[in-house]
C-alpha cells in the first residue's frame, strides 16, 4: 500500500558546533523516522539515497536526508578530503541530530532508525552506541563498519549490514564487524552487486531489505 505523501520540507538544524541542512519527508501516519548518514564525498542530494528514501516514504516511513558537514566544510572537503574520513566528527554531528529530533515535540514520538552508507555507516554505529535510548535500528549499505572501532561492541540497536557480493574487501570487513556486534544483527549479501549497487535492480534490493528491517523495529508498540 502506498502511503499518502506530504512534500518534503527543508530543515535547518542548529547544533553546538554547526548549522546543518536537511530534507524531512513525513508520510501521513509515519511508522518511524529514518535518518540518512551519507558516505564519503556524497550529500543529501545523492541519487542513491534519494531513491531509497522515496521507497521508504511510499511504504510509510519518514526520512531525513541531511548533510553532516556545513557548506563551508563541504567546499574544503571537495579539495582536501579532510572531513569525509573524520568519523568522530561525523558521529558527533549525527548524535547532535538525534538529540535535536528527540527534543522536537512533533518528531519525538517516532522511533528512530539510522541508514548509513560507506563512512556514514561508521558514524551511524558510533551514534547508536552513544544514543542507545534513542536509536531503535541501524542499516548499513556498503558500510565501512570497521571504522566504528570499539563502538561496535556497544551497539544495542538491531543492525543489518548490506554488502554487495562483488565488494570483496568491504564484505570481509563487514563479516569481521558482524562478529563484534553485541545486539541483534544480520549480514545480507546481495549477489552480483558492487560497492555502489549500480547494477540494474540491486539498489531496489537494498531498499527492500532495509525497509523490512526498519519497519520491523520502528513500529510503535
Amino acid at each position: 500500500m502506498i502511503a499518502p505523501k506530504r512534500p518534503p520540507r527543508s530543515l535547518i538544524l542548529s547544533l553546538d558546533d554547526a548549522v546543518l541542512h536537511g530534507d524531512l519527508a513525513l508520510p501521513h501516519d509515519a511508522e518511524g523516522l529514518v535518518v540518512f548518514a551519507h558516505g564519503s564525498g556524497s550529500s543529501r542530494f545523492s541519487p542513491r539515497n534519494q531513491q531509497v528514501a522515496r521507497y521508504f516514504n511510499d511504504l510509510g516511513l519518514g526520512t531525513l536526508l541531511l548533510d553532516l558537514l556545513t557548506m563551508e566544510e563541504q567546499q574544503v572537503d571537495e579539495i582536501t578530503r579532510e572531513f569525509r574520513f573524520d568519523i568522530p566528527l561525523l558521529a558527533r554531528r549525527l548524535a547532535g541530530v538525534v538529540d535535536w529530533l528527540q527534543a522536537d515535540e512533533r518528531l519525538h514520538p517516532l522511533l528512530l532508525g539510522l541508514f548509513g552508507a560507506s563512512t556514514g555507516a561508521a558514524a551511524a554505529l558510533i551514534c547508536a552506541a552513544q544514543r542507545q535510548h534513542a536509536v531503535a535500528a541501524v542499516v548499513s549499505r556498503g558500510g565501512r563498519t570497521d571504522l566504528a572501532g570499539d563502538a561496535l561492541e556497544e551497539v544495542r540497536a538491531p543492525t543489518l549490514l548490506i554488502v554487495g557480493g562483488e565488494d570483496h574487501e568491504v564484505l570481509a570487513l563487514n563479516r569481521a564487524s558482524l562478529a563484534r556486534l553485541a545486539g541483534s544483527k544480520h549480514l545480507e549479501v546481495v549477489p552480483g552487486a558492487t560497492h555502489l549497487f549500480e547494477e540494474p535492480g540491486k539498489l531496489l534490493v537494498v531498499a527492500q531489505l532495509a525497509d523490512e528491517w526498519f519497519r520491523r523495529y520502528l513500529r510503535s508498540a
